[in-house]
């Protein structure tokens, strides 16, 4: 490639170079600094504090009880995603009539977006003319307070968002399926290996990069949820379902301290990086040693 066109490629990331800096890093950096102070959002003054926001971090029960629930959101959803996933997967991967159609089905709630998905849930699992509740008492059982507990809250969350994006999962492992040459198989036939085994030691070592793309990109999701929260609990009774997405919303904009809610931002945006971090390192050592 000549000198020439090489710089004509350059010039052609610049606008998109722009953008990123005036939407995303510019921003970010804001956040940053308005950690740092006493603003409440709406104020042209505000003071300079310093670790004061991170110092009240670590003394907020409704920061630890919010990081509490957004593990569960993040490592709940993911695990439950992978099996679902998976057993989509390897059913869809299999040839029978119809399989594109269950895997438009299985993939359409992707498309929905959260807040609608969260609303649909919620006509279900409401106290007062729910769904759910409907029929409990059609076979003369008590209605329960699905969404008013917080022992039924979070979990219900978890499993919304389980059902919502179980097809991504599903299509990445779908792909990783159909890249695995089909003479391993044959082979671990003629050597009379059972299904099991075949799943155990050719399908799941295989399929590893597809494992950590699909375990990566869930569990980023599930730490941020938000979205489908807002429209089920609105993250009550009280903080109890409250993740740190939504504690940070409440911050901002309810209670108007938005250089505390900046600061959560700064510690929610480490964790995940963190976390990626450690998932993308472990998994490329594993994948050494195969």
């Amino acid at each position: 490639m000549s000198l020439k066109k090489l710089k004509t490629i350059n010039y052609m990331y610049w606008p998109a170079m722009a953008l990123f800096i005036g939407i995303v890093f510019y921003p970010f950096l804001q956040g940053i600094r308005i950690s740092f102070t006493d603003w409440n959002g709406f104020s042209q003054n505000f003071n300079y504090v310093g670790f004061n926001n991170y110092k009240r971090l670590f003394l907020d029960k409704n920061f630890y009880l919010a990081f509490k629930n957004t593990l569960i959101y993040g490592l709940g959803s993911t695990l439950f995603q992978q099996v679902l996933g998976l057993s989509y997967a390897l059913l869809l991967n299999r040839d029978f009539k119809g399989r594109n159609l269950l895997r438009a089905i299985i993939y359409l709630p992707v498309l929905i977006s959260g807040l609608i998905m969260g609303y649909m849930w919620y006509f279900i699992f409401q106290y007062s003319d729910g769904a759910l509740n409907d029929i409990l008492l059609f076979f003369n059982l008590e209605p329960k307070d699905w969404l008013g507990n917080p022992s039924y809250g979070v979990w219900i969350i978890v499993a919304v968002n389980t059902l919502q994006y179980c097809g991504v999962s599903m299509i990445i492992y779908l792909a990783g399926l159909q890249s695995i040459s089909k003479s391993y198989y044959e082979a671990a036939n003629i050597d009379g290996s059972s299904t099991i085994q075949q799943f155990r030691y050719i399908t799941l070592p295989l399929l590893k990069p597809a494992i950590i793309t699909s375990f990566t990109l869930n569990l980023i999701g599930g730490l941020k949820l938000f979205d489908t929260i807002k429209a089920l609990t609105n993250g009550g009774p009280g903080y109890a379902s409250n993740s740190l997405s939504t504690l940070i919303n409440v911050s901002y904009f309810r209670s108007q301290m938005a250089g505390y809610a900046s600061s959560m931002g700064l510690v929610l945006f480490i964790f995940i990086v963190s976390v990626t971090i450690i998932i993308q390192k472990k998994f490329t050592v594993k994948e050494g040693e195969l």
